[in-house]
């Protein structure tokens, strides 16, 4: 693969690989930003998680070559699926629960992330 090929493709995974990771290590923390979660509804918080995520996958997806609705599904595929194993995740941490409902929520995030995603490159 020439090298400017693998710059591309490492600059269009890097940023939705190291925002999981951040996903991975806030969820595991007993209580993750408390001056947050203290003002903000925690609805909203998954929300924009992921639809951050979905828009970065997105981003991704397309550079890849992935025709828009494609990338769309596939963007919001992957995100709510981290979604899920995110809140399985939190079944192992203290103080934390997995929650359906916040799952629920990482859905419609993540569907409005990979809309936002396509749209913008469209």
């Amino acid at each position: 693969m020439p090298r400017r090929r693998l710059t591309t493709r490492v600059s269009l995974w890097l940023p939705p690989v190291v925002y999981m990771a951040v996903i991975f290590y806030l969820s595991s923390q007993s209580d993750p930003l408390p001056e947050v979660t203290a003002r903000v509804w925690d609805k909203v918080l998954h929300a924009v998680e992921y639809a951050g995520l979905a828009a970065l996958l997105g981003r991704a997806l397309l550079g890849e070559g992935l025709r828009p609705l494609t990338a769309f599904g596939a963007a919001a595929l992957l995100a709510a699926a981290y979604g899920a194993t995110d809140e399985y995740h939190q079944l192992s941490v203290p103080l934390r629960n997995g929650d359906l409902q916040d799952w629920m929520v990482d859905v419609i995030g993540a569907l409005l992330g990979a809309l936002v995603s396509v749209m913008l490159r469209a």
